[in-house]
C-alpha cells in the first residue's frame, strides 16, 4: 500500500481527522503496517506496553482474564485505536487483543505515539475522550453487574 493510501486511512480515523496531512505522512512513514489472521494476537494482557495500534480494517476482541478463564470486555472496529493506556499510564498491557476477523493496523511505536500527542494536544484531548468514554461504559457495567449479584444474594 502507498504512503498516501495509509494518510488517508488515518484521516478517517477521528483521532487523527484534525492532523495536518504532513504530520499524518510522517506517522505513517514511522508506523509500521501489521497484518493478522483470524484468531491472531495483537498483544497479551501483561506485556510491556512498546505500541498502540490503528485498527484500519477488520475487527478485534479485548479480553481480561479472570479466575474463570477470558472475559470479553469490548470490541475494536475500523478507525479504532487499541493499546495507547499501557502507553499513557506507562503499564503493562491491561488486556489482551485478539482478532475476530482478519485486521490491517499501524502499529505506532510509544515515543512516536508520545510525540504526536506532545505535537499535537487535539490529539491528546480526543484520547482523553476515548478513555472517558470506555471509562463511563465500564462504571456502567460495572454498576449493572454489582446490581445483579445482590438481587442473587
Amino acid at each position: 500500500m502507498l504512503l498516501k493510501d495509509e494518510v488517508q486511512m488515518l484521516r478517517r480515523v477521528p483521532l487523527f481527522s484534525g492532523v495536518e496531512a504532513g504530520k499524518l505522512k510522517l506517522l505513517a512513514f514511522t508506523s509500521d503496517r501489521v497484518s493478522y489472521g483470524i484468531g491472531e494476537t495483537l498483544f497479551h494482557q501483561g506485556d510491556a506496553g512498546d505500541a498502540a495500534y490503528v485498527v484500519l480494517d477488520g475487527k478485534a476482541e479485548i479480553l481480561v482474564e479472570s479466575s474463570t478463564g477470558p472475559i470479553r470486555v469490548a470490541e475494536v472496529e475500523r478507525n479504532s485505536i487499541v493499546g495507547e493506556i499501557a502507553i499513557l499510564c506507562d503499564v503493562s498491557r491491561t488486556a489482551t487483543v485478539k482478532t475476530t476477523t482478519a485486521v490491517e493496523a499501524l502499529r505506532i511505536r510509544k515515543d512516536h505515539f508520545i510525540k504526536l500527542l506532545t505535537d499535537f494536544p487535539e490529539i491528546t484531548i480526543e484520547i482523553m475522550r476515548v478513555l472517558a468514554d470506555r471509562l463511563s461504559h465500564t462504571t456502567s457495567e460495572l454498576t449493572e453487574a454489582r446490581s445483579r449479584v445482590r438481587e442473587l444474594e
